[in-house]
């Protein structure tokens, strides 16, 4: 996987900003100890096993720098890597690439990190469920984030609100309950899917009573999940939230839900761990 032309073109300025921030006013330690003239080269190396992601941003900071820099791709977005292997080389001018090193680990890093934990979250469900993401993103980050998300084998809930209905709990108390809820929105929502979030299994209930095509069982019991589908019994699909964790990801898998979402993929990924190693070239 690696992102299309529009995408890096719209994240080109995230990392100039990026630069920016730590650059500051000059890179005085590498201007102080390395010649003006001076190539290098750099390998980005995994120090433990990792899906790669963010690998064309990592890029973008080099060559922001130095326009000339030659990257010779091993593994590319979405690989499966194990330490110590190679992701890509760099070769250019030292300054520059010293001075991108930090900014593009950081990218590298931080969405390698979300696609290797959704890939642990999709190994451990056996491919029996759709693992899903959520909008618990980093501002200015969701689109980089969600991308990782899918390197790493889940796919994208809502990208922003306009995408679908979703009644959570505060929607339901202001509209005056889950059936007012649901019948507003299926008349104001340009034919929009409906998901409802439910609590419990009165509120599943009345969701289905009201027309919901879709139902996200928040925080239930796996007990609890299956008596919710056999309730449903194929009316609406299933969306499971709320204390996902790795080690309930099998017993899920065999609710028959269709999907599970894990707000975790995104705001609580640890940064994968990947190096810069640099040799004069």
């Amino acid at each position: 996987m690696s992102l299309d032309a529009p995408e890096r073109g719209a994240y080109a300025d995230l990392i100039r900003r990026a630069l920016a921030e730590d650059v500051g006013e000059g890179d005085v330690t590498t201007a102080a100890t390395v010649p003006a003239a001076a190539r290098a080269r750099g390998t980005l190396l995994a120090k433990a096993a990792l899906v790669v992601a963010g690998l064309d941003l990592a890029i973008e900071a080099f060559r922001q720098l130095d326009p000339d820099v030659v990257v010779e791709v091993r593994w590319g977005d979405g690989a499966h890597v194990e330490p110590h292997d190679a992701i890509a080389h760099v070769t250019g001018t030292a300054r520059a690439m010293l001075t991108a090193e930090r900014t593009a680990l950081n990218v590298l890093q931080r969405l390698s990190g979300i696609a290797t934990l959704t890939d642990q979250f999709v190994v451990a469900s056996g491919d029996r469920i759709t693992v899903l993401d959520t909008r618990k993103t980093t501002p200015g980050w969701r689109a980089l984030e969600k991308y990782a998300v899918r390197c790493g084998g889940g796919a994208n809930h809502r990208q922003r609100l306009d995408d679908g209905v979703l009644i959570k709990d505060n929607h339901k108390r202001l509209a005056g309950g889950i059936a007012a809820a649901v019948k507003a929105a299926r008349a104001g929502s340009r034919g929009l899917p409906v998901e409802v979030e439910v609590e419990n299994l009165e509120e599943l209930d009345q969701a289905l009573a009201a027309g919901a095509t879709r139902v996200l069982l928040d925080n239930f019991t796996t007990y609890d999940i299956r008596l919710a589908m056999q309730r449903i019994a194929g009316r609406a699909t299933v969306e499971i939230s709320g204390g996902v964790t790795l080690a309930r990801m099998a017993e899920l898998a065999t609710t028959g839900a269709q999907f599970v979402s894990v707000g975790a993929l995104t705001h609580s990924a640890p940064s994968a761990d990947i190096s810069f190693e640099m040799e004069p070239a």
